[in-house]
């Protein structure tokens, strides 16, 4: 018996009969293949018999969220946690293969945790020119007795070439202002509204402000290291334009695809699992329908909580 939904528990499901209607809409690639025949596809193979396949040059941006050096069950799939320097020897097998795919102004940003990120780095400075770290918060983590809790994680930014694309405006955050100050008795770099001070900041590497998708969010899946949609939306409006191409190895449940969508660019993305393939490709379909990104509004990312209490002020005026 399948168990009952709580009322407001919005987590993404298949039924069988989704299940077999989006598998149809999956593709497999056995020879050298063109950008038209992947283009807005999800690629329903392992990274290994795809790379190779690939054509030259295609994307303008990559996103890698591959499995940590820890143990975690991916639906049917299991990854074990290895030596580092072994981890590091599966990461370069498959990371040595990006940079024939990716044009001379591409960007790729690689995710890891605490353990996995010093590989990421020595493997990612063999191939790229890399620009920062950035670390964001993870609000989820566990805690516990003898340690500090696991709340963050890093992402690694590189480029190909010192020739890249970086939005600064599009990437701005919407910040409360606390200490308000004034010239002449007008605000200075921040407005005033009945639901707060706020301002315009140029964005950091350290990301306070994503919240991790949770089962009343209609972005949430079941895949064990779902990244937020609004992360995406970031490092894709900062690295892309309208009608780029974005990449993602490592697709699972489609945020990558998803987000790329919903901000009008194109996508490809490879998922080993039939289960995560189908769940990207019903989130895809939604995209179509609605393409709004929690937290972000307006062409405007905002703090966490704090795009409520502007949204409230707008329905009492409109009230």
């Amino acid at each position: 018996m399948k168990k009952e939904k709580a009322p407001y528990n919005r987590t993404l499901d298949l039924t069988e009969e989704e299940t077999v209607s989006y598998s149809a809409r999956l593709i497999q690639i056995n020879g050298q293949t063109s950008l038209h025949e992947i283009l807005n596809k999800t690629i329903h193979q392992d990274i290994f018999s795809v790379l190779d396949l690939l054509p030259d040059a295609f994307c303008d941006l990559i996103f890698v969220d591959p499995p940590y050096n820890l143990r975690k069950n991916f639906n049917k799939l299991k990854f074990s946690q290895m030596e580092d320097e072994e981890y590091e020897t599966w990461l370069d097998s498959w990371v040595s293969k990006l940079p024939r795919l990716m044009k001379e102004n591409t960007s790729i940003y690689l995710c890891g945790d605490w353990k996995s990120s010093p590989g990421l780095y020595n493997i990612a400075k063999k191939y790229f020119h890399i620009q920062n770290r950035i670390t964001w918060e993870r609000e989820k983590g566990r805690g516990a007795k003898a340690n500090w809790k696991n709340c963050s994680e890093d992402i690694w930014f590189c480029t190909k070439s010192s020739n890249y694309v970086f939005n600064l405006d599009a990437v701005k955050t919407k910040r409360k202002v606390l200490a308000p100050y004034k010239e002449e008795g007008k605000p200075k770099d921040w407005s005033a509204s009945e639901a707060g001070n706020f301002r315009l900041t140029s964005p950091s590497n350290i990301w306070t402000d994503i919240t991790i998708p949770f089962w009343s969010m209609p972005e949430n899946t079941d895949h064990p290291t779902q990244k937020p949609e609004k992360l995406l939306a970031k490092i894709i409006l900062a690295s892309s334009n309208e009608g780029d191409v974005v990449f993602d190895p490592f697709l699972g449940s489609g945020t990558t695809s998803v987000t790329a969508k919903k901000l009008k660019r194109n996508f490809v993305g490879i998922e080993v699992d039939k289960l995560y393939c189908c769940l990207a490709e019903k989130r895809l379909a939604g995209a179509g329908k609605d393409n709004s990104i929690q937290g972000f509004s307006d062409g405007v990312f905002w703090e966490r909580n704090s795009l409520l209490a502007q949204r409230k002020l707008e329905m009492k005026i409109i009230l």
